[in-house]
């Protein structure tokens, strides 16, 4: 079974990916951070295969610097990170690649390119 980590200040949109997640039936286990820095720990503690987080979160850890530490953990470097954000010019993509996202989809974001996307990345294949 696959497992993904939301990580995202917004319930809404973590209640939207985890339902866009069962509805699709891919059986993959879910988890859930509202803040970047919770997100981070779970990452090292749950070692997901795919973390789906927001680029723009409140504290210290946004989800471009998620990303940067992760992918700079040895023990987390494989671990595939899809950024969902509202911020979607060419930069703030380009920005999300370079920190290491083997994704980034803007809001709104269609619940089926989501899906495809980690169909494009092995997981809920």
């Amino acid at each position: 079974m696959n497992s993904i980590l939301i990580v995202d200040d917004h319930s809404d949109i973590r209640r939207l990916i985890r339902m866009t997640l069962e509805f699709a039936g891919r059986g993959t286990e879910v988890s859930e951070a509202s803040d970047g820095e919770t997100g981070l720990a779970m990452a090292r503690a749950l070692r997901p295969d795919v973390v789906i987080t927001d680029v723009m979160m409140p504290g210290s850890t946004n989800g471009l610097s998620l990303c940067q530490t992760l992918k700079s953990d040895p023990e987390m470097s494989g671990t595939a990170i899809i950024m969902i954000s509202a911020k979607g010019r060419a930069e703030d993509r380009l920005a999300g690649l370079e920190a290491g996202a083997e994704a980034y989809l803007v809001k709104p974001f269609s619940p089926l390119e989501l899906v495809k996307t980690l169909e494009r990345l092995g997981v809920c294949a």
